[in-house]
């Protein structure tokens, strides 16, 4: 093993003291992470307080204290229930994430008091020496001391994904994994000082892109953050010229720009996925993003890779099979001694070593190290005698026949095969061939074919033999698994988006080809997730839609991902795949009940504009039916079983509902006033008469999104019909509505509601034909 000795450090072996890590503790240079996988508290109720709809609402409420009707200040409790309920939530979610977070925390291994003892990344120090292995990242800057085999992959650094061969004396950086070997480093820059926590304050910028809901309901708040003022202003000093009265004008102009604040849909989308970041972590699946919950809900495509996640991942050496008169134990003597030279420890070693042979004395003059790329390790000897291990197809120079006919049978009984051979002046000999197979988990049948009937299409990407994956993929119940390819066969100008579009299982595959198959998937206009535990499956994992990790293999595949199955079990993609479609669909079904209120408060805004004529009603007076029919409705309904595959038309499904709503609110509302006028009724009356209206359409919208209409919908929109009807007969004094009961005006609160849904059906019906048919919602 090669070794070097910075002039700054001299115990390389001893490590450093427990008064020297002390000392380095209280100079601050300690490996603290400054990026947290959630967001602290005060940064949640930040988010939830200081938002620009809040400001709004706290301007508005200044206006109106300043009038002195503070009854129409009961539009703050509905916000203030959101902030409440919203921090609440996601303070929740945050607390189990991280407690659960905390369990998963990465340890290294370090020398310290000239003992090897793990260590949690956040308690390293500046001059740790830490021990480094396939699979792991690396925790901090740092230099190699000593190395065996070294080889690092650095693209999330340079955006390249080259395997670099890393030899004493060089530099590592935070943010890259090591692929291949062993290591010490001696860390030189920890915490904020490393170059991947420079990098990311310079650019501030967080893995992962928005997703596509919030993508839109961002848009949607853009839109009315141009809308909001300018309308409001012009609707103030428009009503101002023609009453003269600054409190009417106020209290008016706040009813209109109150209605136009969706602030709950936000609210409900934050408070949705934050819930179902809970709802996981109570599974063990930690939840890294939530906009990764969506995501997933919209995934169409799954690649798999074969170990640890079709398979348990529990390999046992079934057979050796000696050549060329070699004995089983020599076979089993060299496997033994590679596995112990390198120092390995994924699965296949594991299974070897539990065949409990004895190893070689020989000395070794150079460790070769595992590597995804070229499928093998090995050592030299100091007699110059080479020893490799690994897949035939990559390491066998000229095989037989008889050899190839053993390894595809093999192969095709599911075995995976190793070859081990021995080099000795340039000749190669085949010293024996080892099977081992691997268990198909369990529930792997019927979650796969769970996912199918959902409409995902299954892929199973695999560094092994393909023929040998196909036999596992079939015993799983994944259909068409005999359409497979071999990778290795596969020129580097060919179309992987034929490819994709042919073939079911890809074996023999490079860490490299992995992301480019699922890129051309992705080209090919899929939504990809993949699923792996190597450190072989990380480029595909960071090129993927979403990703999700196996825990307990690779700490650079666990922090590459999306989600992390910290049970290690597989099945739990059903409740993930559920719980992300629940979110969506809820949130997607009950947004319209925000935006009607939105549509209509802008249109009549501007109608009010032209017309001269004060907003037909105040703040106050809306409360009860924004509470009734939109805001304590919708929480209900976004916790509902909903797993169906999102359609993929958001604005669509919105609009269905919203825009006949609205249209049916400004028509009835202009009717209403118009006819007011004419009759010369009082503006309470007018009020209440629009108020009502507003909300018999709004359950015409909560009917009809709640279908089907089980019996606890049911009880819910009786219970709040009850209230609406109470607050119509006893709120005179608190919001100012009169009483529906009122004789002279009970005909025309019948006709009210016995219109509202007739029209809305037919505004449903003219909309959905006319309009909505002929728009591309994309």
């Amino acid at each position: 093993m090669k070794v070097k000795k910075p002039e700054n450090y001299t115990n390389i072996d001893s490590g450093l003291t427990d008064e020297q890590v002390q000392e380095k503790v209280t100079q601050g240079l300690t490996n603290v992470q400054i990026k947290k996988l959630s967001r602290s508290i005060p940064q949640i109720l930040a988010d939830n307080i200081f938002t620009l709809f809040n400001l709004l609402n706290l301007v508005i409420a200044l206006l109106i204290g300043w009038t002195g009707s503070y009854r129409n200040l009961f539009f703050l409790g509905p916000v203030l229930a959101n902030i409440i309920i919203g921090s609440f939530q996601q303070i929740r979610a945050k607390l189990t994430v991280d407690k659960i977070n905390l369990v998963n925390e990465q340890e290294f291994v370090v020398v310290r008091n000239g003992q090897e003892q793990e260590v949690p990344i956040d308690e390293l120090v500046q001059d740790d020496i830490v021990l480094l292995k396939r699979g792991n990242t690396i925790p901090a800057d740092g230099i190699i001391v000593s190395e065996n085999g070294l080889q690092t992959n650095e693209s999330s650094i340079t955006g390249e994904s080259d395997t670099i061969e890393k030899n004493v004396g060089d530099s590592v950086f935070s943010g890259s994994f090591a692929v291949a070997g062993l290591a010490k480093i001696q860390l030189t820059q920890v915490g904020m000082n490393s170059f991947v926590s420079k990098l990311s304050n310079a650019v501030s910028q967080e893995k992962g892109s928005e997703s596509i809901l919030m993508k839109i309901i961002n848009n949607i708040i853009k839109i009315l953050t141009y809308t909001i003022v300018p309308i409001g202003l012009i609707l103030f000093f428009r009503s101002y010229s023609q009453n003269g009265n600054v409190a009417t004008s106020i209290l008016g102009t706040s009813a209109s720009v109150i209605g136009m604040i969706p602030e709950g849909l936000v609210l409900l989308t934050a408070v949705a996925l934050a819930t179902g970041a809970y709802n996981l972590s109570k599974r063990k699946i930690l939840v890294r993003s939530l906009n990764a919950i969506e995501t997933l809900a919209r995934v169409n495509t799954l690649c798999l890779d074969k170990t640890g996640t079709i398979t348990t991942g529990k390999l046992t050496v079934k057979k050796v099979i000696p050549q060329n008169n070699v004995s089983e134990s020599f076979v089993k003597e060299v496997a033994a001694t590679i596995v112990k030279v390198t120092q390995e420890t994924n699965a296949t070693a594991q299974a070897i070593m539990k065949l409990k042979s004895q190893t070689f004395d020989d000395k070794v003059k150079e460790i070769i190290p595992f590597s995804s790329e070229t499928k093998y390790s090995g050592y030299i000897g100091a007699s110059g005698t080479k020893y490799t291990m690994g897949a035939p197809e990559f390491i066998i120079d000229d095989p037989t026949e008889e050899t190839n006919t053993a390894v595809k049978k093999a192969a095709e009984k599911g075995f995976r095969v190793i070859a081990v051979l021995q080099t000795k002046d340039n000749q190669q000999q085949l010293l024996g061939l080892i099977f081992i197979s691997d268990e198909v988990r369990k529930q792997a049948k019927s979650t796969f074919s769970y996912l199918k009937n959902q409409g995902i299409d299954l892929k199973i990407i695999s560094g092994d033999n393909p023929v040998t994956v196909s036999n596992v993929a079939t015993q799983a119940g994944i259909d068409k698994s005999d359409s497979y390819i071999d990778m290795s066969t596969v020129p580097e100008d060919a179309d992987y988006r034929e490819l994709v579009d042919k073939y079911r299982v890809f074996g023999r595959v490079r860490p490299k080809e992995k992301s480019d198959l699922i890129k051309a998937m992705q080209d090919n206009g899929l939504t990809v997730g993949m699923t792996g535990d190597g450190v072989n499956d990380v480029l595909a994992m960071r090129q993927s839609d979403c990703s999700i990790a196996v825990a307990g293999e690779s700490d650079a595949a666990e922090a590459s991902a999306d989600f992390v199955l910290l049970n290690r079990n597989f099945d739990s993609m059903i409740f993930m795949l559920n719980e992300g479609r629940r979110v969506i669909n809820n949130v997607e079904r009950v947004a319209s009940l925000y935006l009607i209120k939105t549509i209509y408060s802008v249109v009549l805004s501007i109608v009010f504009i032209f017309l001269g004529t004060g907003y037909p009603f105040q703040p106050s007076q809306l409360t009860p039916v924004n509470a009734l029919t939109v805001g304590i409705p919708t929480f209900i309904l976004a916790l509902e079983p909903n797993y169906r595959p999102p359609a993929g038309r958001f604005m669509r499904n919105v609009m269905e509902i919203a825009l006949p709503a609205a249209i049916c609110n400004i028509t009835l509302l202009l009717i209403i006033n118009g006819i007011g006028g004419w009759a010369n009724l009082s503006y309470k009356s007018r009020s209440t008469m629009s108020v009502f209206a507003i909300g018999i359409i709004g359950y015409c919208a909560l009917v009809s999104i709640s279908n089907p209409l089980i019996i606890r919908k049911k009880i819910m929109i009786g219970v709040s019909m009850l209230l609406f009807v109470i607050a119509f007969t006893y709120s005179d004094k608190l919001f100012g509505l009169q009483s529906i009961f009122d004789l002279r005006f009970t005909f025309i609160y019948v006709s009210i509601v016995l219109v509202a849904w007739p029209l809305f059906m037919f505004m449903r019906e003219v909309l959905g034909r006319r309009v909505f048919s002929k728009i591309n919602w994309k």
